[in-house]
């Protein structure tokens, strides 16, 4: 129903993700000494987008009654795989929640999905969704927009590429995760 009544708009990035991976290791590294919850490009990526949501509110929208509604929190939906197909469990308000919080609700949301122990509050409220098939090896993918959301992100691996880095000596080709 969504690709046949909302207007798909698809657009490909790819982005040097460096920075991310070092973050990410960093920390792990804490995590770990501390006995966290290991923190994932997943996690990550729910707290980039839901500050990016916070600044870009148009993008936070949802159409209801034929008016924009503009969304206050960014409640990010995050789709886990079933062998029964996907579903999207929603982590609310994740602006105001640190990286570690937003991991350990991951884990536990992804868990519950998998022993089919959601409730209908766990995948309802959804402002925007993020679809991460980089696990699988997949470089890149269309995913489909979760109404009333306006908008989803579909996330491919993370593999070396060879990219130009402009620096005032001349341009350099170098390796970087994107």
């Amino acid at each position: 129903q969504s690709y046949q009544t909302a207007p798909h708009i698809m657009l490909t990035v790819e982005a040097d993700m460096s920075a991310a991976q070092a973050l990410r290791d960093e920390l792990n590294r804490h995590a770990e000494a501390v006995g966290g919850p290991r923190i994932s490009v997943t996690a990550i990526l729910v707290k980039v987008c839901a500050w990016a949501l916070q600044h870009h509110r148009w993008v936070n929208a949802s159409l209801r009654d034929e008016a924009i509604y503009l969304h206050e929190s960014a409640n990010i939906g995050v789709a886990v795989a079933l062998d029964e197909g996907l579903i999207v469990p929603v982590i609310r308000q994740a602006e105001q929640l640190g990286i570690a919080e937003i991991a350990r609700r991951l884990e536990d949301l992804a868990s519950r999905a998998r022993q089919g122990r959601l409730t209908p509050d766990d995948v309802s409220g959804g402002t925007f969704t993020i679809s991460n098939l980089g696990m699988l090896s997949i470089d890149h993918f269309t995913a489909i927009i979760n109404p009333p959301e306006s908008a989803i992100l579909a996330v491919g691996r993370i593999a070396k590429r060879a990219i130009v880095i402009e620096q005032e000596a001349g341009d350099e080709v170098v390796v970087r995760p994107t």
